[in-house]
């Protein structure tokens, strides 16, 4: 009886709290609306893309300036292009002999061939050659033969009228080539090079560097 006279008196004592409960629809939102972006809002991202176009084009145009300008200065003018050439007076080598000049740093080979030279050098079968190539197609005027002087191999000088085949001999590692300055022995891959060049003068001279 007692318990349910207290039980009575708590629940007399205790009202409801009236405490006003805080509305969260009441605040405002539009104070926080320049933090979001609405969904599909592509007005930065465009910007965006426009500055890194422009940029990209920018760089281009300047990169394709560039290019020009190093080629521009890469061209070679009329005095280097001279330079570049040399002419050969032919007048003065008498059969059976050869010069030696220097062209863009390299020794030139100028050989005035003997009518033996010229027939051992064309009764050559090509198809026993190790860089097959015809007589023919390495001169001009049979009677002279232009060469760069430079072993295939590794880039020694040759020895002019040396050799097992009459033509020239690298003692470095014993290369022979022939009267057509065709490689027939030892470990050079390829023929002596043939440089461009032109009968001038009525014959009497060679311009080598111009074909």
């Amino acid at each position: 009886a007692r318990v349910g006279a207290a039980h009575a008196r708590l629940a007399a004592t205790h009202t409801p709290s009236t405490a006003p409960v805080a509305d969260v629809t009441a605040y405002p939102t539009a104070k926080h609306n320049h933090y979001r972006r609405a969904a599909g809002d592509t007005t930065k991202r465009a910007f965006t893309y426009m500055v890194i176009g422009s940029t990209g084009v920018g760089v281009a145009a300047m990169a394709k300036a560039s290019v020009v300008d190093f080629l521009d200065t890469m061209s070679a003018s009329a005095d280097v292009l001279a330079l570049a050439n040399v002419e050969v007076d032919l007048s003065s080598i008498g059969e059976g002999s050869s010069v030696t000049v220097k062209w863009r740093g390299k020794p030139l080979f100028v050989r005035h061939r003997t009518a033996e030279e010229i027939d051992a050098a064309r009764t050559v079968p090509t198809a026993v050659l190790p860089d097959p190539q015809a007589d023919e197609a390495r001169v001009k005027d049979e009677k002279w033969l232009i060469l760069i002087g430079v072993c295939t191999h590794l880039g020694c000088v040759p020895t002019v009228g040396a050799g097992e085949y009459g033509g020239y001999f690298c003692p470095c590692h014993g290369s022979s080539y022939d009267t057509s300055g065709r490689i027939r022995k030892g470990p050079a891959p390829a023929n002596l090079e043939v440089p461009p060049y032109r009968f001038i003068d009525g014959g009497d001279k060679v311009l080598v560097g111009e074909d």
